[in-house]
């Protein structure tokens, strides 16, 4: 299909270069290291007095969720919409503020180490689900949104589509119980 006629049926022309290889590469490598160092630095202390309450972090990791699950829904209307620039501006500001969600995360870590839920019966059996489900699915999330994000930049948008329909629900999920997570386990924080 010619690039006049994607434009004018509103989808946009190839922002990057199709390399897969290089992407893939890219992409794996991303991940694993962002995996590893997630998974180093989260047990790792650093007893530094920072002159502030350290749980800031935490607090700012809800509220950095907050606007990653608001720009999904953003996105997911604009795209509905064909209103596909917006999309792509939408979901780059999501992986934007992911990436400074990653940086909030692990400072939050070092700096205050692991916290224990308080609750007990039915709401703590809630809570280590809510929280299990989001590690898991936020360990594994990252090459996901990575190899989406490659096959709209690079106009594939049949993969991209199909990518996003597995992607998208369990990136919004990861948002919204990284927000959970925060309300339920906050009241816990020394």
């Amino acid at each position: 299909m010619s690039y006049s006629r994607e434009h004018r049926r509103g989808k946009l022309p190839p922002a990057i270069e199709k390399n897969d290889k290089l992407a893939y590469i890219l992409i794996f490598a991303v991940s694993i290291i962002v995996f590893v160092a997630v998974a180093f630095l989260s047990r790792v202390e650093l007893k530094v007095n920072l002159g502030f309450d350290k749980h800031i972090f935490a607090r700012l990791n809800a509220l950095i969720n907050t606007f990653v699950a608001l720009l999904l829904l953003g996105a997911l209307f604009a795209v509905k919409d064909k209103r596909y620039r917006t999309h792509k501006k939408l979901m780059l500001w999501a992986i934007g503020f992911s990436v400074m969600f990653l940086v909030s995360y692990i400072c939050h870590h070092l700096f205050t180490g692991e916290t224990s839920y308080g609750g007990s019966g039915l709401i703590k059996i809630v809570y280590y689900f809510i929280l299990i489900t989001h590690i898991v699915l936020a360990g594994l999330i990252l090459p996901f949104i990575l190899f989406t994000a490659y096959r709209g930049l690079t106009a594939e948008f049949h993969k991209h589509k199909k990518l996003a329909r597995i992607t998208w629900p369990l990136w919004l999920y990861v948002a919204v119980t990284g927000v959970i997570v925060f309300l339920m386990i906050s009241p816990y924080y020394n």
